[in-house]
């Protein structure tokens, strides 16, 4: 589990780095990026964990995120994984496709030839890495963590916040896919990786979840209504309506104009950790 610093610069008088280590989950080379605010000797700070879209790796959000002033004004770790193992060997999509394969691990445990051997990015995001964080990170509080995440990544937050209310509080999304069993692209990702048994799909779908009991104490999702995946894919108001039916505490601002992008991303990120921020107080 040792850690190979790849680059380490100022920013907001804090430390970004980009690390690179051995993964036991995926069997591979795995690199992420870690922005630690400016804080006192010993002192403890949360955790926010953000998770990337397809195409996507750590650097996409460290780039172009806008994330480091609030993490900085707020005392926020922020902490961004890849979407996928990579490397010889790892298997892709046979076509290229960017829905599917590498950048397009769908944060699951895959079951299925070829792609169970290293595309394990459930148990690298909910255990393996948040090791590496607390081993690595003196300054890193493991019992402050939140999560959030965007399209392909805002799937992966909803799902696993839901599966694992004890250890975020808080949780939220940007365009996330809410309901990948009633979409091309999960349908496609949940087959390719976990086989045609659609039983197998639930705990990987953030409405199925939610009607199958899970619960947190709030969720945020924004959503842009010119995102060109809004109708096909993403379809935000299948999980409003599975969280009115269940009770469950939404907030879904659907914001005019924006799209898919980063711009629409970094747009509303610092609203996003000011709300993390609140949740994640002593």
């Amino acid at each position: 589990m040792a850690l190979e610093t790849l680059s380490e610069v100022r920013a907001h008088d804090g430390v970004q780095g980009v690390y690179r280590h051995d993964s036991t989950a995926t069997k591979t080379p795995m690199e992420f990026s870690v922005f630690v605010p400016p804080h006192a000797a010993g002192e403890k700070l949360p955790v926010v964990w953000y998770l990337s879209g397809l195409t996507c790796t750590h650097a996409n959000v460290t780039e172009k995120g806008e994330f480091r002033e609030m993490c900085a004004k707020r005392g926020l770790i922020f902490i961004a994984p890849d979407t996928s193992p990579r490397g010889e060997g790892v298997a892709d999509d046979s076509d290229g496709a960017y829905d599917f394969g590498l950048g397009a691990g769908f944060y699951v445990n895959a079951t299925k030839t070829p792609f169970a051997q290293h595309y394990q990015m459930r148990d690298y995001i909910e255990t393996e890495l948040p090791h590496v964080i607390a081993k690595n990170f003196p300054s890193a509080d493991m019992s402050r963590q939140s999560i959030m995440g965007h399209s392909m990544g805002g799937h992966g937050a909803l799902t696993i916040g839901l599966r694992n209310p004890e250890r975020y509080r808080a949780v939220s999304a940007f365009a996330p896919i809410v309901a990948p069993t009633d979409v091309p692209w999960g349908q496609k990702a949940l087959s390719g990786y976990l086989g045609e048994d659609q039983s197998a799909w639930s705990e990987y779908d953030a409405c199925a979840l939610v009607r199958g009991g899970a619960r947190l104490p709030d969720i945020l999702i924004d959503q842009g209504t010119a995102d060109n995946f809004l109708a096909e894919q993403l379809k935000p108001h299948l999980f409003q309506k599975v969280c009115d039916d269940a009770g469950q505490s939404l907030t879904l601002r659907m914001q005019d104009g924006y799209d898919h992008s980063y711009y629409f991303i970094s747009s509303f990120m610092a609203d996003h950790l000011a709300w993390h921020a609140d949740r994640l107080k002593s």
